[in-house]
C-alpha cells in the first residue's frame, strides 16, 4: 500500500450526538484508509471522501502536536473517541504510534477515552490506559464471526476473531471497560442460532463487559460494489441473493433480523451480558443513585 505523510490542520471534530456513539463528544482520526482490507467496510462510501481507501494510507504525523494544542485551551474533561473511520491499531500504528502518543497527551490533560478497533496491537498501550481508566475508558473490539475461516475472508488482514476476543479478556482483567461491536452482520451468512451461540459463549468465556450488535450491514454506492466484488468471489449465489432483495437500498438488514435480535437478547441475558453502549454520564449518574440509596 502506498502511505502518505501529510500535516492535517485539524485532529479532533466535535461530535453532533454524543449520546449516540458510547458517549463521545470529539472524535478524533489519525489516519485515512484501512490495512485490515474488510470487505463490508463503509469507509469507502464517497460521503466519507477517501478516494483510495484501499490502496493508501495518509498518515497524519502532526496528530499528537495538534491535540495537545486543542486540549491545551479546554476548560472542561472530555470523552474523545477514535476509530470511526479507520482503526487507530492497524498495522502502521507499530511504526508511527501515534494512537500512543495522542492517548499520553489525553491522559496528561484528563480527558476520557473511547476506542474502536479490529486489533490486539491494543494491548501494546495496556499502561496508558490504565491510567485513563481512573477516569474513564471504554473499548469496543469488533468481532463479527467466531469462524475463522469466514473471517479470513471478510476480514483478511485483521486479527483472527479468538486474537481480538482474548485482548478483550485481558483488558478486562486489568480493569479496562471492554466489549464488542457484533456489527455488521451479514445477510445469508450470519443467521442461523449457531453462529449467535458462538459469539454469546466468547463473550462469557472472555468476560466480555458489553455487546452491541446490529443484525445488518450498510451498502452504499462504492462500498455495496467493493463488498458485491469480493462475495463474487467467495460464493457467486450471494449476490443474487443480495441485489434481489436489497435493490439499491442504503442498508440491508438480515433477513430474519427480529428473530435473531430477540434470540440474541434472550440469550445474552441467560448469561447476565449487557447488551448497549457503556456511557460515561450514565455510569456517573448510577454512582451518585447508588450514593444516596445508601445514606
Amino acid at each position: 500500500m502506498k502511505i502518505t505523510e501529510i500535516e492535517s490542520k485539524t485532529i479532533i471534530s466535535r461530535a453532533k450526538k454524543p449520546s449516540a456513539w458510547f458517549g463521545v463528544q470529539y472524535g478524533m482520526n489519525i489516519y485515512r484508509g484501512c490495512q485490515h482490507h474488510c470487505i463490508y467496510c463503509d469507509s469507502r462510501s464517497e460521503c466519507y471522501h477517501v478516494d483510495d481507501f484501499d490502496g493508501e494510507i495518509i498518515v497524519k504525523t502532526n496528530a499528537a502536536t495538534l491535540l495537545e494544542k486543542s486540549l491545551s485551551k479546554m476548560y472542561k474533561r472530555y470523552t474523545i473517541g477514535s476509530g470511526a473511520m479507520s482503526d487507530p491499531y492497524m498495522p502502521i500504528e507499530k511504526k508511527y504510534t501515534l494512537t500512543r502518543q495522542c492517548l499520553e497527551i489525553m491522559d496528561h490533560y484528563d480527558m476520557r477515552a473511547h476506542l474502536a478497533t479490529k486489533s490486539n496491537l491494543i494491548l501494546r498501550d495496556v499502561d496508558v490506559l490504565e491510567r485513563i481508566a481512573k477516569r474513564y475508558v471504554s473499548v469496543a473490539m469488533t468481532v463479527t464471526t467466531m469462524d475463522e475461516e469466514l473471517a479470513k475472508v471478510i476480514e483478511p488482514n485483521a486479527p483472527t476473531p479468538k486474537e481480538r476476543m482474548e485482548a478483550v479478556g485481558i483488558l478486562n482483567s486489568l480493569g479496562i471497560k471492554a466489549g464488542l461491536l457484533l456489527m455488521p452482520q451479514l445477510p445469508f451468512l450470519m443467521e442461523d442460532r449457531e453462529h449467535l451461540d458462538k459469539i454469546i459463549k466468547a463473550c462469557t468465556d472472555y468476560d466480555v463487559q458489553f455487546i452491541y450488535p446490529a443484525f445488518g450491514v450498510t451498502l452504499r454506492d462504492r462500498q455495496r460494489e467493493y463488498f458485491y466484488n469480493k462475495l463474487e468471489a467467495y460464493d457467486s449465489s450471494l449476490v443474487p441473493k443480495y441485489q434481489k432483495k436489497y435493490k439499491n437500498y442504503y442498508s440491508a438488514s438480515c433477513v430474519n433480523s427480529k428473530k435473531m435480535y430477540q434470540y440474541f437478547k434472550q440469550r445474552a441475558k441467560e448469561e447476565k451480558l449487557y447488551i448497549g453502549m457503556p456511557l460515561y454520564e450514565r455510569e456517573v449518574s448510577n454512582a451518585q443513585m447508588s450514593f444516596f440509596d445508601n445514606i
